[in-house]
């Protein structure tokens, strides 16, 4: 190993312990690693729209986004009409303490599915970050004051956006679109100058006759790769590595069909990403250059089932909720299909657009449309381990923090379990 690798390594390793030492938050959609994952354990196993909830507080309207914690504060997004808030909630009983919002008149775009204000916070205790589309990219502190905004251009597509910021040292990066403004850009966090910009060609509204729908909600991802670091990301038709640091292109991999809901995932050296409507599903390995289809990618499996959600990596194995409710498990190595499970709850419908969240040990946590939340073991072996029924339609994710769940429905956002 060289001196620069070594160092790479070393500086990844510290932040990692970084993490582990700040278990407590959960600074941004998939988490404090970015991939769903928390080092937590021992997190409630069963609660429903009363039990073994610590207080829940209504919203004004529904959402899809998931909050973030930091600390004693909660951080959730929200539209109402042509606002679009973030809102701050004390963690001891969930009173608010402020939200902060920004008007847009415009036309903005979206399905009734997808309320405006999808995209979740991210937050590292000195700002919060959120992304309102056509409204922008903003950055307040944590009392409440606009620090910044960042007009990325109209946002337009007939589904609306999602993809949430993510922020890595001085950095925050944003998957903006879908739509014919599509691309990735990174801005400085202190004050939200561009850093660099891509843009991504083959956009579309999906406004056309026929289905010609297009477009990626994911977000970017950041690891080391041999001596450097590489930022990869998912589009239409295909998987990306840029150098962060400058937004040069290193690579593309092929092989993706053209809806891409979920975020890539990265673990034993390989890239993972997962398509939507009629899902291509492929593991490429970083490190190239250039077209490195026919030389890195690692493995393809076509029209598999439809994913809104993402998944997560326990042990050589993918785990992930298909639109339909289905439970998956694959392997990592070859893409092939161990087990699938259908969740059945309580509710009326099992679709799901939830993503998976995966505890320190091996249980994986989810929700779906039908307002049912379920712990499954991550494991080769299917085990259902506990179905809690919470009474309201969920489609943002569930965070974890210092023992607690929090969960945003439609109506209400709950925390569930006493805090460590």
């Amino acid at each position: 190993m060289n001196v620069m690798k070594r160092i790479l390594w070393i500086a990844f390793g510290l932040a990692a312990g970084s993490v582990t030492a700040s278990a407590e938050n959960w600074p941004m959609w998939r988490g404090p690693a970015g991939n769903g994952t928390t080092v937590e354990k021992d997190l409630p196993m069963e609660w429903s729209d009363t039990k073994n909830v610590t207080w829940k507080v209504p919203l004004p309207d529904p959402g899809n986004s998931t909050p973030v914690v930091w600390g004693d504060r909660i951080f959730v997004t929200q539209s109402v009409e042509t606002m679009r808030w973030l809102m701050c909630f004390d963690r001891k009983d969930g009173s608010l303490l402020w939200k902060e919002g920004v008007l847009y008149t415009g036309e903005d775009l979206t399905h009734k599915t997808n309320p405006h204000a999808s995209s979740s916070p991210a937050t590292d205790g000195e700002i919060v970050v959120v992304y309102f589309g056509s409204a922008g990219l903003h950055a307040f502190d944590l009392s409440g004051k606009k620090l910044w905004s960042r007009d990325l251009g109209v946002q337009r597509h007939i589904w609306g956006y999602g993809a949430s910021p993510v922020i890595r040292g001085d950095v925050v990066y944003l998957n903006y679109g879908p739509g014919e403004n599509q691309g990735v850009v990174a801005v400085r966090k202190a004050t939200g100058e561009v850093i660099w910009k891509h843009k991504e060609p083959g956009g579309s509204s999906g406004e056309a006759g026929g289905k010609t729908w297009l477009g990626s909600w994911g977000d970017p991802m950041i690891r080391p790769v041999g001596d450097h670091e590489e930022l990869f990301i998912a589009y239409p038709g295909r998987v990306r590595g840029f150098d962060p640091k400058s937004g040069k292109e290193l690579w593309v991999c092929e092989g993706l069909n053209p809806l891409v809901y979920t975020s890539v995932n990265f673990a034993d050296g390989v890239v993972l990403a997962m398509g939507g409507y009629n899902g291509h599903a492929l593991a490429v390995r970083p490190g190239g250059s250039g077209d490195v289809t026919k030389t890195h990618r690692v493995w393809l499996k076509e029209k598999t089932r439809q994913r809104i959600g993402s998944g997560v990596i326990h042990e050589g194995h993918i785990y992930i909720l298909t639109d339909p409710g289905i439970g998956e498990c694959r392997s990592m190595e070859t893409g092939e299909l161990l087990w699938e499970e259908r969740l059945k709850g309580q509710g009326p419908t099992g679709q799901n657009w939830s993503s998976l969240g995966l505890s320190a040990d091996g249980l994986c946590y989810a929700a779906n449309q039908g307002g049912d939340a379920f712990v499954f073991r991550a494991s080769p072996k299917f085990e259902l381990l506990a179905t809690n029924p919470m009474g309201e339609r969920i489609i943002g994710s569930i965070a974890v923090s210092d023992g607690q769940l929090f969960i945003r429905g439609h109506k209400h956002l709950f925390c569930i379990g006493e805090r460590k």
